[in-house]
C-alpha cells in the first residue's frame, strides 16, 4: 500500500507531468514571466469554466480577499460579517484594513455561515457579508443575496475550498461557486482542488466597473504605466503557475469526482456508528470536498487521531480554536450565540482527502477509525 498522506501532490503531477513539464518550458524559452501570455490564456480560460465576465488573477487567496475589500471603498470602522468557524485569513484582511470583523456562528451539520445568524448581526454600519465556502460546498448563497440586497451590503465570496462546485437556486438555475456574488475570491494554494505549484489566487466578478478596478489595484493602482490612479498593492499570478493551472483546469472536474467517490466510501463505512457524524450535504449545493471532516461525538477526538497517526494515518483539525477567541481577534461574545462552533471545535477531525486516494488505502483508514471505537471503547 502507497504511503497515506493528507494530499497527494506528487502522484497526482506525474499523471500530468509531461503536460506540465513542457508547459513550464514553454514559458522559460520564451521569457515572459510576468503577465505572460499563460497569465491571459488561463484568465480566459477559467473565465469560460466559471461562465463569469471577469478573473483576475493575483498571488494568493489572501491578497484575492484584500483586493476584494480594497475595491469596494470600505471606510474604517465599517462592518464585515463573516464566520467564526474558518482559516483565519477571512478575518485577517478585514483587520489589515481596519474594518471591523463581526463574526457569526455556523451550521453545526453542513460547517457553513448560519443565515439567521448574519440577520441578527446586521447593523447601521454593516456594509458586506463575507460567506466562505468551507471544506468543498456553498454557503445559502440564495438566502445570503437575498439578505445582501433587502440592507444593501456587499456580498464578497470566500471562495477557498469550494472551486467547481454549483449552487442550485430553487428556481433550479445553477451557479459556481464564487459567481454569485459582488465578488468571488479563490486560492490556488498546492493542496486547494484546483491549485498550483506555489502560491497563486484570483478574483472574481460580473460587474465591469469593479473588474478594472480590481485591474488596477492588482497592478500598484495602475490603468496606464507608472500613472498610479490610486493606492494599490504588487499582488500577481505568475506565468508559470498560470501554465500549470492552465493544464490542470480540464482535469478539475474529474479531480472534484474522485474526492465525492472517496467521500461516498468513507460515508457507506461509517455509516450507523454512533460516534460519528459524518459531514452532510447541502440539497442546495453539490460538493467538492477539499475536506472530509467528521464530527466525533463521544469526546474522544483527539484520541482518535493519536491513534490514527500510530498507524501512519495523517489526521488534521480544522479548526481548534475559534476566531473570536484568537489572540489577533479577540471579541467578547455571548456563548449562546457560538453553540455549533463551539461544538465544533472539539468533534470535528478531516481524513486523507484527495484525487489519489485508492481504495486499499480507503478501506484501511476507514477500518482504523472503526477499529478505534470498537477496540480502545468497546463501542
Amino acid at each position: 500500500m502507497k504511503k497515506i498522506q493528507m494530499v497527494d501532490l506528487q502522484s497526482q503531477y506525474y499523471k500530468i507531468k509531461s503536460e506540465v513539464d513542457n508547459a513550464v518550458l514553454n514559458v522559460m524559452d520564451s521569457a515572459a514571466f510576468i503577465n505572460g501570455p499563460e497569465v491571459k490564456s488561463f484568465q480566459a480560460d477559467l473565465e469560460n469554466y466559471l461562465d463569469v465576465k471577469h478573473v483576475i488573477p493575483c498571488a494568493n487567496g489572501t491578497d484575492a480577499l484584500q483586493i476584494a475589500l480594497m475595491a469596494l471603498d470600505l471606510k474604517e470602522g465599517d462592518e464585515v460579517i463573516t464566520a467564526d468557524f474558518t482559516f483565519a485569513a477571512t478575518v485577517e484582511v478585514i483587520h489589515l484594513l481596519k474594518l471591523k470583523s463581526v463574526l457569526v456562528d455556523v451550521n453545526y451539520d453542513t460547517f457553513i455561515i448560519d443565515t439567521d445568524a448574519i440577520k441578527k448581526a446586521i447593523t447601521p454600519r454593516t456594509k458586506a457579508i463575507i460567506p466562505v465556502h468551507l471544506f468543498g460546498q456553498c454557503s445559502n448563497m440564495e438566502e445570503i443575496l437575498k439578505i445582501a440586497k433587502e440592507h444593501n451590503l456587499y456580498v464578497v465570496e470566500d471562495n477557498a475550498q469550494a472551486i467547481g462546485a454549483d449552487f442550485i437556486f430553487s428556481d433550479r438555475t445553477e451557479k459556481k461557486s464564487g459567481t454569485m456574488g459582488t465578488i468571488g475570491t479563490t486560492s490556488f494554494f498546492p493542496s486547494k482542488n484546483l491549485g498550483c505549484y506555489g502560491d497563486g489566487g484570483a478574483i472574481f466578478t460580473n460587474d465591469d466597473e469593479l473588474a478594472h478596478r480590481l485591474r488596477g489595484i492588482v497592478n500598484h493602482g495602475m490603468y496606464e504605466r507608472y500613472y498610479h490612479d490610486e493606492v494599490g498593492v504588487n499582488s500577481r499570478l505568475d506565468s508559470i503557475q498560470a501554465a500549470i493551472l492552465r493544464k490542470k483546469l480540464p482535469n478539475l472536474d474529474s479531480y472534484n469526482e474522485a474526492r465525492r467517490k472517496a467521500a461516498d466510501y468513507y460515508d457507506e463505512a461509517f455509516a450507523g456508528n454512533e460516534n460519528i457524524l459524518t459531514p452532510k450535504r447541502a440539497e442546495n449545493s453539490t460538493h467538492v470536498f477539499h475536506q472530509y471532516t467528521l464530527r466525533i461525538t463521544n469526546g474522544k477526538r483527539n484520541e482518535l487521531q493519536q491513534f490514527l497517526a500510530e498507524k501512519e494515518i495523517p489526521a488534521m483539525i480544522y479548526y481548534p480554536v475559534a476566531l473570536r477567541k484568537q489572540k489577533a481577534y479577540y471579541q467578547e461574545s455571548d456563548p449562546a450565540d457560538f453553540i455549533n462552533t463551539d461544538k465544533l471545535l472539539d468533534q470535528v477531525i478531516s481524513l486523507p482527502m484527495h484525487t489519489e486516494l485508492d481504495e486499499e488505502q480507503l478501506k484501511y483508514i476507514a477500518d482504523s477509525v472503526l477499529e478505534f471505537f470498537a477496540s480502545r471503547y468497546g463501542e
